[in-house]
């Protein structure tokens, strides 16, 4: 419906009056201005409506034979019939009209059924790129909902475990005196990411949230039992071992600490990388993650962290001699 501002000037209309009387006709004056009436005997509240009976608005004729009247406060206000300022036809409009900072949006909805958000996600990426091409100036496609929520936790998780990591070498660098020891602990961690990535490949696990965060649990226990073993090997060196015979002495010596931690760990995970119960499947990526990075972890803290450990720093006192021999 196209309302002529200039027709319904001239005849002491507005627009609101206009659009008043079509909603009062269509949809009753309940939904405009609600008018309750009391029953003077029994104080009971009825509602009174004006609405034109349904029947006699079967056409879009019908539909231009609806009075259109003013303020009953205005006056010269003359009674027309809605075709005299009104020009109505059939024609195509969305059933609800949304607005996004004031522009107005087109909401297209869907729904994830027997496969992960991540892949749906890359789907629809590619279908957008496809799209956009085409967009006229002024608009533009844009991915909300679950999707953006996901790509935001795995950036705040990713940044966080990076910024945990760099936190962690500084600390052991204040406690070790030395940048060496906290370089074989982080050169250590690498294991426990690949034995994660290994566990979710196997297990058919997509990356989540709950499986960054188990992740992040188990390089923690990872990097603890390094530098378990790391410090053990420090406090030999002190006492006149090489390099190598402290890091073998470090690593049968702390097997059984390392090994009763990360094996208390891996057990107490295991019921919930099972996906037992109501909304297990949930929780599954975290214990899933959490025992394949100790798994491997564990396997690279006992013969790997050892092996750079002696590698590295027979290659410092090496160097050492050398700038010895030279001053």
């Amino acid at each position: 419906m196209s309302i002529d501002r200039e027709r319904a000037q001239d005849l002491n209309l507005v627009l609101n009056d206009v659009a008043r009387s079509v909603m009062v006709s269509q949809a009753s004056s309940n939904t405009v201005t609600p008018n309750f009436w009391p029953d003077p005997q029994m104080g009971t509240l009825y509602p009174v409506a004006v609405q034109t009976p349904q029947y006699q608005v079967n056409t879009v004729d019908d539909l231009g034979k609806l009075v259109v009247a003013g303020n009953a406060s205005q006056v010269a206000v003359i009674p027309t019939l809605l075709r005299n300022v009104a020009t109505i036809e059939r024609t195509v409009a969305p059933d609800v009209i949304s607005h996004s900072n004031i522009q107005p949006v087109l909401d297209i909805d869907a729904s994830a059924e027997d496969r992960d958000l991540g892949s749906i996600a890359r789907d629809i990426g590619r279908i957008v790129a496809r799209h956009k091409g085409a967009l006229k100036p002024g608009n533009n496609i844009e991915v909300a909902g679950q999707i953006d929520s996901m790509n935001t936790s795995f950036t705040r998780l990713e940044l966080g475990l990076l910024v945990a990591a760099v936190a962690v070498y500084l600390l052991m660098v204040v406690n070790f005196q030395s940048f060496m020891d906290p370089l074989v602990v982080i050169l250590g961690l690498p294991g426990a990411m690949c034995g994660i990535v290994i566990m979710l490949f196997v297990t058919g696990t997509t990356f989540s949230v709950p499986s960054l965060m188990g992740a992040i649990m188990s390089v923690g226990v990872a990097s603890a039992n390094s530098i378990l073993l790391v410090t053990f090997a420090k406090e030999s060196r002190a006492h006149g071992m090489t390099a190598m015979e402290a890091a073998m002495e470090a690593g049968r010596e702390r097997l059984r600490p390392i090994l009763m931690t990360s094996l208390a760990m891996v057990i107490g995970m295991l019921p919930m990388s099972l996906g037992l119960g109501d909304g297990g499947e949930q929780n599954a990526p975290l214990g899933r993650a959490v025992i394949g990075g100790l798994m491997i972890g564990t396997c690279t803290t006992l013969f790997v962290v050892p092996w750079l450990y002696s590698r590295l720093r027979r290659r410092e006192s090496r160097m050492l001699e050398e700038y010895e021999n030279v001053v």
